[in-house]
């Protein structure tokens, strides 16, 4: 299995390239603001055919590059349909505007081909399979792909703005929800094995175990409703 991952642009978004092995098929997880020439120099470092854009959520520091990766490989872009709003109008996801000068750096729209994830569905792409889960609290469309443990490497959960590295996503723009984040941390996370590779939208990679012992909101998720109610601050 290969995974070649870097952050990109105004917001460090972590962008995923995802292949059973170099010279071979991949997938293109949240390729966000200017991370289009970190995908093409990661594409031909190992020698990687894209086949499809996958989206975690949303946001513009997650999608901003879609249109321009899509449109160079002619792939489709795959989004729950409750974010799909986002990739034509940004800002109103955002509550605010995001700027002028880095607006005029984006290429808004949706790419030639958008296809919609559904909670539970297996994504047979690129000869893997990548388990999507809603995952509601950060936004209304956010979802994480799961990869099954191999020989090679333990079970991998690309979790987007759902859980990071000590925190989780935060809930205070439209479409956030603190009860409803907390309830996917539980119904999400929580069952995966301790030996669960997170690999978040932004920071560094963690395990579900290291998470579970220190994490202090995966904690509150844990313990049920009644959990602190504080809006977590973490994603754009």
């Amino acid at each position: 299995m290969l995974i070649a991952g870097f952050p990109a642009g105004a917001w460090g978004t972590n962008c995923y390239l995802v292949a059973p092995a170099a010279g071979e098929e991949c997938v293109i997880i949240d390729p966000g603001h200017e991370a289009a020439q970190g995908v093409e120099e990661t594409l031909a470092k190992h020698r990687l055919k894209p086949v499809a854009v996958i989206l975690t959520h949303g946001h513009i520091d997650h999608v901003a590059s879609v249109v321009p990766v899509c449109g160079a490989h002619g792939v489709p872009a795959w989004i729950h349909p409750e974010d799909r709003y986002m990739l034509t109008d940004p800002e109103k996801a955002l509550g605010r505007s995001i700027g002028q000068p880095l607006l005029g750096e984006l290429s808004i729209g949706e790419p030639d081909d958008v296809k919609e994830l559904a909670d539970g569905s297996a994504l047979q792409l690129a000869g893997m399979e990548l388990t999507v889960a809603h995952a509601p609290g950060h936004t209304r469309g956010s979802v994480t792909f799961r990869l099954p443990e191999s020989p090679d490497i333990p079970s991998v959960l690309f979790s987007g703005d759902l859980l990071f590295a000590g925190s989780v996503g935060r809930t205070d723009l439209p479409g956030g929800n603190t009860a409803e984040l907390y309830e996917s941390l539980a119904r999400v996370c929580l069952p995966l094995d301790d030996s669960t590779v997170v690999l978040s939208g932004h920071g560094p990679q963690t395990t579900i175990g290291r998470e579970r012992a220190a994490n202090p909101y995966l904690g509150e998720a844990a313990r049920g409703p009644g959990a602190d109610d504080a809006a977590p601050r973490r994603g754009l």
